[in-house]
């Protein structure tokens, strides 16, 4: 039986600020739970395949014992924003009436330095393996969606993870192809426990882990895409991308191991 992820479904009640430090113009926002979230809107960007490849990354990596912040649905009313000044602002919560997804927000955190901060290496691997699985572009010097909260290392940010979801006939391709762009993962030089990991993952990164994982976007974000007018069918892209790159892990790994050794 497959299990079921349910996040929990939160309203927003109050546009605090935008963070600027993002292309798709995240915000800090109060919810009626009395927290504060990292709001990703849906009328931003990439739209809802940037909100299907945060959800998915970020549960994968949760179900992988990393660190990861809540992520919640989260309901934006039409009468949201009406009072926003900044027109382009107003914008974006207008084309984002209805579920978005969003961040607990984490008070406090700075963001992770890669000069003066040091990660252990098994975990280091974990995340440089994380990252392979799921085609994550982010995560290097530059920018690296990583924050340090109460001395323990945090993942964000999963939004530009699944290359093939903006070339979708390809997806079979992008599942069994390489993955060069993994040279310049900030914590690719610390990962040196690739193997281990690699063998640990497979015993917890079931193909009914993954489904349930899948299970939970919402079917509203699978159909705005267009790619089909059956949410059935994506749902199961996703889920066959996923197995299929599971299955191709002892080569993704070699690849980073390459790669690595070509650093140092």
């Amino acid at each position: 039986m497959i299990e079921k992820l349910t996040l929990r479904t939160v309203s927003v009640i109050r546009y605090i600020l935008p963070l600027r430090e993002g292309g798709s113009l995240p915000a800090l926002a109060d919810a009626d739970d009395g927290f504060k979230y990292v709001l990703k809107f849906r009328g931003a960007g990439q739209r809802e395949k940037a909100l299907i490849a945060e959800l998915l990354g970020g549960e994968i990596a949760r179900a992988l014992g990393l660190k990861v912040p809540e992520l919640v649905f989260a309901n934006l009313d039409p009468a949201f924003g009406r009072s926003e000044g900044d027109e382009e602002i107003q914008d974006l919560l207008k084309g984002s009436q209805g579920l978005n997804l969003a961040l607990h927000f984490l008070s406090g955190a700075i963001n992770y330095d890669p000069v003066a901060m040091r990660v252990d290496p098994y975990l280091a691997s974990q995340i440089v393996w994380l990252d392979m699985f799921i085609t994550n572009v982010d995560r290097t010097f530059r920018n690296t969606n990583m924050l340090m909260w109460n001395r323990e290392l945090w993942l964000i940010d999963h939004g530009a993870s699944f290359l093939f979801q903006h070339a979708w006939i390809n997806w079979k391709k992008n599942a069994e192809g390489p993955f060069p762009i993994i040279k310049n993962h900030v914590l690719l030089p610390e990962a040196s426990e690739l193997e281990e990991v690699n063998e640990a993952v497979k015993k917890v990164l079931t193909p009914d882990k993954i489904k349930t994982i899948v299970n939970a976007i919402p079917e509203e974000w699978l159909l705005a895409g267009g790619d089909s007018e059956n949410s059935t069918v994506i749902r199961k892209v996703y889920q066959d991308f996923l197995d299929l790159r599971l299955s191709y892990s002892d080569q993704f790994i070699k690849e980073a191991q390459d790669a690595r050794t070509a650093l140092i």
